[in-house]
């Protein structure tokens, strides 16, 4: 099995619990609670539907406490204890999978498929993708710079986590091989940018939705108000204020773009346990309606 964490709505949970599945593995998702939306209620049958474990806790005190009875649940029943996965995958392990996206991006690049970008905007929720991405880029030698967009509170996203994470995942690569250089944290070429973070996290903005409607009316791009409505609505402000004039931009689109199983629209949430029923039988979020 494994074990991971997140909010109710968790992007992250859910992929964890799908592919989890695929690999023949049980999910237990540890979730607290989060601003209601449409996407939440999505997740949440999503997550139920893929096989997972769903248990929901008011804060993050019980969330721990109710951590250790799972773990210690499961090392009764089989033996061992499940893998604990970082909340958002947000470890030097989890943000592998950027460092080869970069990598991926520099491959695309030199066949011609498209320019290098001056700029690329990210959302910034546990730091796994956005610091991958920096320390693939250093890796690549592109001289692209990260707009990392604040869609979390610290110590979820901060400065000291980027550089922490950036070293421990540089010293992971290092210890699988051995000549794998040690980089600095390019300074530079790294902004965090605060300002459309809004009053918390998963509370949609104005400029959130209102920047997933205007590229879903221009590109029938589907976003979503908590990461990628967020990280849109701070590179459209840009561009507005002449910020990005002669710039190469490329949005980093973090959303699932993968359809849901048509087979969850057969299911009630009343088979949720009963902590989760809330998110159903409450009004979404202004914004969201």
């Amino acid at each position: 099995a494994v074990l991971t964490f997140g909010c109710a709505g968790s992007n992250h949970a859910l992929a964890t619990a799908i592919y989890a599945r695929q690999a023949g593995l049980d999910a237990i998702s540890i979730l607290l609670p989060q601003p209601n939306a449409r996407t939440v209620r999505r997740n949440l049958m999503a997550g139920w539907h893929a096989g997972a474990d769903l248990h929901h806790y008011l804060d993050g005190k019980r969330a721990a406490l109710g951590t250790l009875h799972r773990l210690r649940q499961r090392r009764l029943s089989d033996g061992r204890y499940p893998y604990v996965i970082a909340p958002g995958g947000s470890s030097p392990l989890g943000a592998l999978g950027f460092v080869n996206a970069a990598l991926e991006l520099k491959a695309q690049i030199g066949v011609g498929e498209m320019p290098e970008p001056d700029l690329i905007y990210v959302a910034s929720g546990t730091m796994g993708t956005v610091v991958g991405l920096i320390l693939g880029l250093e890796l690549a030698g592109l001289k692209t710079r990260i707009v990392a967009v604040r869609v979390t509170s610290p110590p979820y996203t901060s400065l000291e986590k980027a550089h922490r994470l950036f070293d421990d995942t540089n010293a992971l690569l290092q210890k699988a091989a051995p000549n794998f250089p040690i980089l600095a944290f390019p300074e530079q070429r790294f902004c965090l940018r605060d300002e459309f973070l809004g009053e918390r996290y998963a509370l949609y903005t104005k400029d959130s939705v209102q920047a997933q409607k205007q590229v879903y009316d221009a590109e029938g791009l589907n976003l979503e108000g908590t990461y990628t409505g967020k990280a849109m609505a701070c590179l459209l402000a840009d561009a507005a204020n002449g910020a990005l004039r002669n710039k190469t931009v490329l949005f980093w689109n973090t959303y699932n773009s993968r359809p849901f199983d048509s087979a969850m629209d057969a299911l009630d949430y009343h088979d949720l346990p009963r902590d989760f029923h809330r998110y159903f039988e409450e009004d979404v979020q202004p914004l969201d309606r």
